[in-house]
């Protein structure tokens, strides 16, 4: 490493050429020189390749420097002292990227490298992510963009753009509002998304995306790039705020543009859940209201499977989102994951079925289909509904809450449905947070009238013996206070109450009863209970107690 770095820095021009080679393919895997830290090697070897890079004269040397500064700039050892304005300023010049006006593209090796550089200086140093933000390079790749039309300019230019427009977009937030609205990003890069699949189409109507095409690999690669930037221009959206004509525009025609995505084929199917990924990531960004575009109207002569049709719609998409779900559940389920791999789709899913009564009945079906097995407990088996229901008692609230929500929704906010698919102890959570421990009704108006439950003849022939806190049959068993006679319930009743009073005044458990507004509310003495007991059973306690 020391030869090949003091060739670098004061050899000949073949021995320069020789050593940057030599260093570049014996480096392709290292992220770290700590070598270099000895006697200003490192300083003195990126002022030399920067040197030689400046050089005009010195052209077949610049791909070789390019791939070294790419090669150490994954140290990010002093990395912000190594950069300065005037060598970002030439990594764009390599790059095309110098000037807004008028990019002259030039399809070589030299503006792929300087791209990769720019992407590993900017994610590695905050001083060269922030230079990049103010500098000219957001406009000159959105300028770009306008010459992607031509059938002849190549992905990989695309590509690298794209992730050098992410990169500063996700660490300078002061770029995304300039990116959106004085750059218009949001037109162009939906633009890009329907351009890059529409030419696999025999018409240019994006909504009429065949489920039958092949994205071919370098397009994926592309489509995911564009997803990830429009994700940070539209990582604000208010979604309680009413969205303006112009902006619900773009983003109905965005949403139309994922739907194509969802239901398209893949030349690499490896590659598909992450396309999904990128696109149920944008969709937690979507306001509600414009949720509806995920499904379309079946055509005539269009073939689709009979699970993914309802009511005359093209139900793809949205099966595409269960099929996710269900792949994020077969993955490393462990709790430390679930936040990252669940809480995106879970989102997505609770924002589908607020949108449209459509989607809920669709979803209900493939989550909350028809009870048949109660014999085992909610939260025990395979199915999505069990699934989800051990989701009710993970620690992650996030995960949890959400998980709720979805199948209350499911359930049409009715608090008896919820029992019965979910058990009372998984749901007691998401009660207490809406004041509904003592029962209630959803909203009136917001569901229609008809009935979505049809019981099974399982369900019926073992209805009697469900347990409602299980939610699953237990069969019959012996009280075991069937034997006690009446002083002796009545002992073990006080020493209850008494081992309760005792608990409280440690402060180790409080306890509760259900308020005026369905939700648990603290008291102060055990006794407190008995207020909400029939009178009978009052009486005793307060006659025992007294």
């Amino acid at each position: 490493m020391d030869i090949q770095a003091k060739k670098i820095i004061s050899g000949s021009v073949d021995e320069v050429k020789d050593a940057l080679k030599e260093f570049n393919e014996n480096n392709a895997s290292t992220f770290s020189f700590k070598e270099l830290d000895q006697n200003n090697l490192r300083c003195d070897l990126w002022n030399a390749i920067f040197k030689y890079l400046a050089d005009d004269g010195l052209s077949e040397l610049h791909v070789a420097c390019l791939m070294s500064i790419r090669i150490l700039s994954r140290d990010k050892t002093d990395l912000d002292q190594l950069l300065n304005k005037e060598r970002i300023e030439l990594l764009l010049d390599h790059a095309k990227l110098k000037t807004i006006d008028e990019l002259e593209f030039v399809e070589n090796e030299t503006a792929v490298e300087a791209l990769k550089c720019l992407c590993n200086v900017i994610f590695n140093s905050l001083v060269a992510a922030t230079i990049c933000s103010k500098n000219q390079c957001v406009g000159a790749i959105m300028n770009r963009c306008k010459q992607y039309k031509n059938p002849k300019f190549p992905n990989t230019i695309k590509v690298f753009d794209m992730k050098v427009l992410f990169l500063i977009s996700a660490l300078c937030e002061e770029v995304r509002p300039k990116l959106r609205e004085n750059m218009h990003g949001l037109t162009y890069l939906i633009e890009l998304l329907e351009e890059t699949i529409s030419k696999y189409s025999h018409n240019s109507d994006i909504n009429q995306i065949s489920a039958d095409i092949i994205l071919l690999d370098s397009d994926v690669d592309l489509i995911c790039e564009v997803l990830k930037v429009l994700f940070n221009i539209t990582i604000h959206t208010d979604y309680s705020a009413d969205v303006d004509e112009e902006d619900e525009a773009h983003y109905n025609r965005l949403i139309g543009v994922l739907y194509g995505l969802l239901i398209v084929k893949l030349e690499n199917d490896s590659k598909q859940i992450d396309l999904h990924n990128h696109i149920i990531n944008l969709l937690t960004n979507m306001p509600i209201k414009c949720y509806q575009s995920l499904f379309m109207p079946l055509q005539d002569n269009e073939v689709v499977p009979k699970n993914m049709q309802y009511e005359e719609q093209n139900m793809n998409a949205i099966n595409s989102l269960i099929t996710f779900l269900e792949s994020r559940f077969s993955s490393d389920g462990t709790i430390r994951n679930q936040q990252e791999l669940l809480s995106p789709i879970l989102t997505v899913l609770v924002k589908a079925v607020n949108s449209s009564r459509i989607i809920r009945k669709y979803l209900r079906l493939k989550i909350l289909p028809p009870l048949r097995d109660v014999h085992n407990r909610p939260e025990q088996g395979d199915t999505l509904r069990n699934s989800l229901c051990r989701l009710l008692t993970t620690p992650l609230t996030n995960v949890r809450d959400l998980s709720a929500d979805l199948l209350f929704v499911l359930c049409k906010e009715n608090v008896g449905r919820m029992i019965k698919y979910t058990g009372y102890g998984n749901a007691a959570g998401l009660f207490a947070q809406r004041g509904l421990l003592g029962g209630g009704r959803p909203d009136e108006g917001r569901y229609s009238s008809d009935s979505e439950d049809s019981d099974t003849d399982e369900y019926r022939e073992f209805k009697h013996g469900i347990n409602p806190v299980i939610g699953c049959y237990e069969p019959p068993h012996t009280s075991p206070i069937a034997s006690m006679t009446e002083e002796q319930k009545e002992y073990e009743a006080m020493k209850l109450v008494d081992l309760m009073d005792n608990l409280t005044r440690q402060g180790i458990v409080q306890p509760c009863r259900i308020g005026e507004d369905g939700r648990p509310e603290p008291i102060e003495h055990v006794l407190q209970l008995q207020e909400s007991l029939p009178n009978d059973q009052a009486n005793i306690i307060r006659d025992n107690k007294s």
